[in-house]
Order: C-alpha cells, then structure tokens, then sequence
C-alpha cells in the first residue's frame, strides 16, 4: 500500500496573505500581462531549479490573469529571473510563511527513540494537546521520538511493568494526528470510531511496522504476563503473531467489509514469529485512556 520508510503528506501549507506589489512598465508605458498565462507558468516551472531561494511557487490569478510569484522574504531577483525564464510580466506576492510539507500521524507505522523502532498505537486529544499512545516498554527506551516524516515529540508518561503503555505528546506542527491504522499491503486505511473492550473470541487485527497487517481472534482477558523486566497484568492474549519493531502498534477490531474499526490495545509481547504462528499480548487501550484523561482521534 505504501513504504513505511516514506511519509504520509498532506501537501503544501496554506500560503497566508501578504501584501502584494506589482512590477510595473515604465510610467510612459501600461502595465502588461502575458498573453498565454498558461505557458508563462510552464515557462517558470521550467526553470524552477534556478528560482530565488525566497520564491516559494507561482500560479496565475483567476481574475486579473496575470501570474502571480509568490516569495516569502527579499524579492530581489525574482523579476530578472522570471524575465530569464521568459514569463512575461509578472506579479510578485510577499507571504507571511513559506511552505511546509505536512504528515500523517497512522496508527502502524514505524517510530523511533535513538537506536530503537516500535510502532504507533493510536492517536489521542486532551484539551487542545496532542498525544500519540503506544507501549510502555518503548517510552521506556527514550525520552524523544519521531516518525517517517520527522520529529514527533517527547514521551509524557510511561507505564512498564505493571502495565504497557506509554504516551508521546505531539511538539511538531507538522505532524497530523488521524484516526487511520495501516492495513499495509491488505487494504486502505482503516478508520477508528472509539475504543471497545477485548472479549473472548472477539474478531481482532493487529498493525505494525515490521510485519504490517494481521489478524485473529482474542483467546483471552486479563491475563498476567511475566517479562523478564517484570510482570503486567490484565493483558489481552489472542492468536494474532508479532514480531520485534511490532511492538505499540494497534490492535482494533477486524474490519469486515467495512472500513471503520474501534481500538481495542497496543500490542505487548509474545512468543512465536508470523512464519510460523504465535501468541500475542496487547494493553488494553481504555486503562490508557481513562489514567491519562485522554480522547481518541476518531472519524
């Protein structure tokens, strides 16, 4: 479905608005624009690789027809190199902020403390903060983490033993929280609603970043496991395999035909690998939730 090595983007930040000047003709002349706008833009996307580091794009204004440069800081030589480029006249426009590509926080993929990858568990709110949930024995590896796109934030809380949930507060304004876990290579996103409690027998899938979208059935509740760095209690246990990197990544329930799921954990540990089949704990998601006050990202 996607590399997880490569981030989700929203695309390009709203310009804001600025004032504009207009480079004008000489005072004995008026003011013109181009006769094929259409072409002075391709004309501009032509020589692109040598704008003006200030310029930050270009296109032309439906009403007036006259395409527009956009530039963020000095606009010293952005005419002559338009006039090189051969666009025609040409209307520079100053903004307040450049540009900035945007990714997609999914429950799934991979994130990342120093040497260590786990994967994302879901996305949550408390007030207008922003936080990811994951496990505890990853927010126990490292203070600071990031994603495929870039810097996340640094962890909030942490719970291992006893528990395994950790909580990454979200710093970066780039990064877009979303109710979407990765199905990888079996599908689309699919999209959180709200959380549910695990019942035996209940139909479940699990995402993550190394072994990516897998399924199976909850075999047991509130179990208690015993690491060898200490035991948690009132874990999921299913039939669903994992593996290392795997582990913080989402446990919902399975899809069916649809596309919507409810969160039901983070995914613990195990035994056994996805060649040949295994067991699989996860943290119930709703502990998370209600010691921490927070609120699923749902859609």
């Amino acid at each position: 479905m996607r590399q997880l090595t490569l981030p989700r983007l929203l695309g390009a930040a709203l310009l804001a608005a600025g004032a504009a000047l207009t480079m004008s003709a000489p005072a004995n002349a008026a003011p013109t624009t181009p006769a094929d706008p259409a072409a002075a833009v391709t004309s501009l996307n032509t020589a692109a690789a040598s704008r003006p580091s200030t310029v930050t794009g270009w296109y032309v204004d439906a009403a007036t027809k006259s395409v527009v440069v956009s530039v963020h800081g000095s606009d010293r030589g952005v005419a002559t190199w338009a006039a090189a480029a051969h666009a025609g006249a040409i209307t520079i426009e100053h903004v307040a902020e450049a540009p900035k590509l945007l990714w997609n926080l999914i429950g799934g993929q991979a994130i990342y403390t120093g040497g260590a990858r786990c994967s994302l568990g879901f996305n949550a709110t408390s007030g207008r903060s922003r936080y990811v949930i994951t496990a505890g024995h990853c927010t126990a590896a490292g203070a600071g983490w990031t994603g495929t796109g870039g810097t996340i934030g640094r962890r909030a809380a942490s719970s291992f033993p006893t528990n395994d949930y950790g909580v990454i507060r979200v710093t970066s304004s780039l990064a877009v929280p979303t109710p979407l876990v990765d199905r990888y290579s079996s599908g689309s996103d699919v999209t959180v609603t709200g959380p549910v409690t695990a019942t035996n027998a209940l139909a479940v899938c699990r995402s993550g970043s190394t072994t990516g979208w897998r399924c199976g059935s909850v075999t047991g509740v509130n179990e208690t496991v015993c690491y060898p760095q200490g035991c948690v209690y009132q874990l999921i246990r299913t039939n669903v395999c994992a593996e290392a990197g795997d582990s913080g990544g989402s446990l919902v329930t399975k899809p069916g035909s649809g596309s919507t799921v409810r969160a039901v954990g983070m995914t613990s540990g195990g035994s056994g690998d996805c060649t040949s089949g295994g067991t699989t704990y996860f943290q119930p998601v709703t502990e998370v939730l209600s010691v921490n006050g927070l609120t699923l990202v749902t859609g």
